[in-house]
């Protein structure tokens, strides 16, 4: 079942990437009395979430944080380690970086896509939300190949 607008995220572990290291937090944790932007990426590095993607949330962090949200992160069936590389060869400050290395929030939130076809296994699917206390306030899933509604402007434009 695909989570949707009102329901509250599933309980999983992420793990953030930091400076120090990774560390691992649970969604309840995480998302606990904030609203938060989270998007989420089939795969660091790749073209789409590189080139715009992730690159648009960078640019409109100021405006977005003038709308009442208290942080954006992105979420990525990668490792802690890739999640910390991609942040810092693109400048992705202010965005923090959850890895979701064997897909078990994707999963959980019905959102996962087989990117077998491009050597890429069980990813996740392109989308952004917005989390209010750990419960999903707005949702934009991305159909497959494409990248309109999950775009920070997308995303800004509807809060």
């Amino acid at each position: 079942m695909t989570i949707e607008v009102g329901d509250r995220l599933p309980k999983t572990t992420l793990v953030k990437a930091t400076a120090e290291g990774p560390e691992a937090t649970d969604t309840e944790t995480f998302f606990a009395g904030r609203k938060v932007a989270l998007f989420a990426v089939p795969g660091a590095f790749t073209p789409t979430c590189s080139a715009k993607h992730l690159p648009g949330f960078v640019e409109k962090r100021e405006e977005l944080a003038g709308k009442g949200i208290d942080e954006i992160a992105c979420t990525s069936v990668n490792d802690a380690f890739v999640m910390a590389a991609w942040s810092k060869s693109s400048d992705a400050q202010g965005i923090t970086m959850l890895s979701d290395g064997n897909g078990d929030f994707a999963e959980a939130l019905g959102l996962t896509m087989d990117g077998s076809k491009f050597g890429m296994g069980k990813r996740s699917q392109r989308y952004s939300m917005i989390v209010e206390d750990g419960v999903v306030t707005q949702l934009n899933v991305e159909g497959p190949g494409e990248f309109r509604v999950s775009s920070a402007e997308h995303l800004l434009g509807n809060l």
